[in-house]
């Protein structure tokens, strides 16, 4: 389909003159309205804002492509517009935009809208074209002008078969999945960042985003079907069954939000290998990029760590709150549940964290053996968390130890890696018997062996869970100090990475065996990079641009909430200045917070959970004085926006 076949005079106007970008959307949208291609103007201007929301449009050299594609269209077209003084659309080069072409695209369209896109893109590289259309004395002769250059843009296309090739190949050709532990932030930057790079490249894409709220934009079976290949950018689990047979790059959400041109540019070309599911071809698994088995188990931890935050944030904080709405003069023994509103609340939040463990060692197992290793890492995280050992299975008056994060962590992988031990060995029984794999013998035995070894190594773990929790009770003033400096610096080490993620596994198991300074201290860590950040921009405006300043303010509100992950297009673009920066501000913050005996009950909420910190004046100074040392750090490292033009 040609540019010409969408844009239609009704569509154009040579005198656009909006005073600002809102009114230039709103006369774009008009003028789109005119073409009689909309059946919900409204529904059609949401749809353009939301993609404004994601990133401007203003692709710069006095272009702007805003799109948008929604139920609202009833059929693709164009509209279009040229000022010549030109109107302040946010554009990347900050530059003024005179050049407009808006584009609708109904759902369900063959993508129509991102073939236009690279099309335009193409033909407008041509400086000398820009003007001619900008001088256009008609719209009959600006039509022309776009018809002329995409024939000689596009010499051996003849008349109607790019519509016809369009038809021909349905759905889209890269597919995606992002996630990452917390699904959080990288998962929907990766999606963002691939998106954005398949639209610069006039690729098709769809994204999967497996978030906290669960999986969004799934792929379906007929877009798995007609795709050249699968791009996964994942740091936990994901389902991979149903890409059996499909060409499959396997890497990590990071690669996802820095490498997204690599990535898809090896897709549409076909570089990757053929994927084979366990049991799901004839080829060996080994035909898919293999990763390491120190990636392998990084992986299986987080899908148990992404399982088990809900559970921790949620009773943590439920916890938190009944202490201070408690009344400790009443019974102080009984501090927590003195008062009826704190008693319930401590009573759910406690049900919700007893979850813990469990949750993290049974998805661990999953992870690792599927739906099989389940039920096995379930029971083995609480048998872990319960401290039961064969002794006192035999007499209920022997006393226990819990053997805490390291017994659960433990119980996960050797449940996953048991039950897949006994699918293996079961895999030769006829098959008749298959139907009672699942439902009797991997349950069984899995429960079974699972259980009776824990019962015998739960004592040495419950040693090793009292000998680090007395350690950490035991620590001196300079020690505790040297520890929270440690823990809320490896937050900013790689901002939601393995340094980030090792730190804030460590909290919350101190938070679980009753240490509640150094989860204080890892919050502290993770606040401040994104504020540092949004300081410096407002402090040292000569060493941001304004798309930077402009982009940093969000990051007060991402810091102030513990998002770590708001710092990471910062860090990516100058890595040796921000990093520093903001691993000495966050390791400033977190020695302040321990040296000021700083507690948190609560594994999340950022400034949200002040009210239930210990010493929260305190507290909030470690923030604010660790945010001052890593802006006035990241304010001498950078250079002025002038020296890094030159």
């Amino acid at each position: 389909m040609r540019i010409v076949d969408l844009l239609h005079e009704q569509g154009i106007d040579l005198n656009f003159a909006p005073k600002n970008k809102a009114e230039a959307i709103d006369m774009l949208v008009e003028l789109m309205d005119k073409t009689g291609n909309l059946n919900d103007k409204d529904g059609y201007k949401e749809a353009i804002l939301a993609r404004e929301d994601l990133s401007t449009t203003g692709i710069g050299d006095g272009i702007a492509i805003p799109h948008g594609k929604t139920k609202a269209v009833k059929n693709a077209s164009l509209a279009a517009a040229v000022s010549k003084e030109g109107v302040d659309y946010d554009a990347l080069d900050g530059m003024p935009s005179h050049l407009f072409f808006m584009i609708a695209a109904p759902e369900g369209e063959n993508e129509v809208h991102l073939e236009v896109l690279a099309r335009l893109s193409t033909i407008l590289m041509d400086e000398e074209f820009r003007k001619s259309l900008i001088n256009a004395k008609d719209k009959k002769e600006f039509l022309n002008l776009i018809d002329k250059k995409e024939k000689e843009k596009f010499p051996d296309e003849k008349e109607g078969e790019a519509e016809v090739n369009a038809d021909v190949r349905t759905g889209y050709r890269v597919l995606a999945v992002t996630a990452c532990p917390t699904g959080i932030a990288h998962t929907y930057m990766a999606a963002e960042s691939l998106n954005g790079k398949a639209e610069e490249m006039g690729i098709s894409i769809k994204v999967e985003t497996n978030g906290s709220g669960g999986a969004k934009n799934v792929l379906t079976k007929e877009d798995i079907e007609n795709c050249e290949a699968i791009i996964v950018a994942a740091d936990k689990k994901v389902d991979m069954a149903r890409f059996d047979g499909k060409k499959v790059i396997q890497t990590k959400v990071a690669d996802g939000i820095h490498k997204a041109e690599e990535l898809i540019s090896r897709a549409a070309k076909g570089d990757a290998p053929i994927y084979h599911h366990a049991g799901g071809g004839d080829e060996d698994e080994a035909s898919a990029e293999k990763e390491s088995f120190g990636r392998q188990i990084y992986k299986h931890l987080m899908n148990g760590v992404s399982h088990m935050l809900p559970f921790v944030i949620g009773g943590g904080i439920l916890i938190a709150l009944a202490f201070l709405f408690d009344d400790y003069n009443i019974n102080p023994a009984n501090f927590g549940k003195n008062t009826p509103l704190a008693a319930v609340l401590k009573t759910i939040g406690e049900t919700a964290f007893n979850f813990m463990l469990p949750v993290l060692a049974g998805y661990i197992a999953m992870s690792i053996a599927d739906r099989p290793g389940l039920a096995a890492g379930f029971v083995g995280g609480a048998l872990a968390n319960s401290g039961i050992t064969i002794a006192s299975a035999f007499d209920a008056n022997i006393s226990v130890v819990s053997g805490g994060f390291l017994g659960a962590l433990f119980a996960g992988f050797l449940a996953g890696y048991l039950v897949l031990g006994i699918k293996k060995v079961l895999s030769f029984l006829p098959q008749s018997l298959e139907g009672l794999k699942p439902t009797l013998l991997y349950p069984l035995l899995g429960i079974g062996l699972v259980g009776a070894i824990l019962l015998f190594v739960n004592p040495f773990f419950g040693t090793i869970n009292t000998g680090i929790t007395n350690v950490l009770n035991s620590m001196g003033g300079t020690s505790r100090v040297m520890l929270g400096m440690v823990v809320a610096g490896m937050m900013a080490v790689d901002m939601g990475g393995p340094f980030n993620k090792a730190a804030y596994v460590f909290g919350t198991a101190s938070l679980a065996s009753g240490n509640f300074e150094v989860m204080a201290a890892v919050m502290a860590g993770g606040m401040v990079p994104p504020l540092a950040i949004a300081v410096a921009s407002l402090v040292f405006k000569n060493k941001f641009t304004k798309k930077d300043r402009e982009a940093a303010v969000t990051n007060f509100v991402m810091g102030l909430s513990f998002i770590t992950e708001g710092a990471i297009p910062f860090a990516a673009a100058d890595p040796l200045r921000v990093i520093p920066s903001a691993v000495i501000g966050s390791a400033t913050a977190g020695a302040l917070s321990m040296f000021f005996n700083c507690t948190l009950r609560a594994p999340h909420g950022g400034i949200f959970v002040l009210p239930v910190i210990g010493e929260p004046f305190m507290y909030l100074l470690s923030v604010v004085i660790g945010t001052i040392v890593g802006a006035i750090l990241l304010g001498i490292l950078r250079k002025t926006v002038e020296e890094k033009v030159k």
